[in-house]
């Protein structure tokens, strides 16, 4: 079993890479979503774009994905302690030293696997990207 984690706001490539690259790691991939509130205290106002469920739901369609479940703490800690996977995957902005939950997951007997592409793509940039293609030319 695998769990990955994130807020998966407006999903992108590398959301779908991540997860395909966790998938590839075990036989169930397990998503955790942040919910709402935390997704506000990580990302700032105007933030999550997409409701906690409507997020699942996108999450829970992609083809690697075997269950999601929403969390509400500020990181991931209480949710490996209840699921005990045998690997928590994160993405590659993350190395096996700076995932915060490593020694948690090491005693839970698990492996930290970093997977996905190079970060190269962002939420926040694609917003961004969006607006200022949205923008009146005037206002630029």
């Amino acid at each position: 079993m695998v769990l990955a984690n994130g807020c998966f706001d407006l999903l992108h490539v590398g959301h779908v890479r991540y997860l395909r690259g966790a998938r590839a790691r075990g036989d169930v991939l397990i998503v955790g979503i942040n919910s709402d509130r935390t997704v506000r205290g990580l990302k700032g106002a105007g933030r999550p774009l997409l409701d906690e469920q409507a997020r699942a739901r996108v999450v829970a369609a992609l083809e690697m994905v075997d269950w999601v479940v929403v969390f509400d703490e500020p990181d991931v800690a209480a949710l490996l302690g209840e699921l005990r996977p045998h690997v928590h995957a994160k993405g590659t902005d993350y190395s096996a030293e700076t995932v915060p939950e490593r020694e948690q997951v090491r005693a839970l007997g698990a492996e930290v696997a970093i997977v996905g592409d190079p970060k190269g793509h962002s939420t926040q940039e694609l917003i961004a990207a969006i607006v200022q293609r949205t923008e009146p030319e005037n206002s630029r």
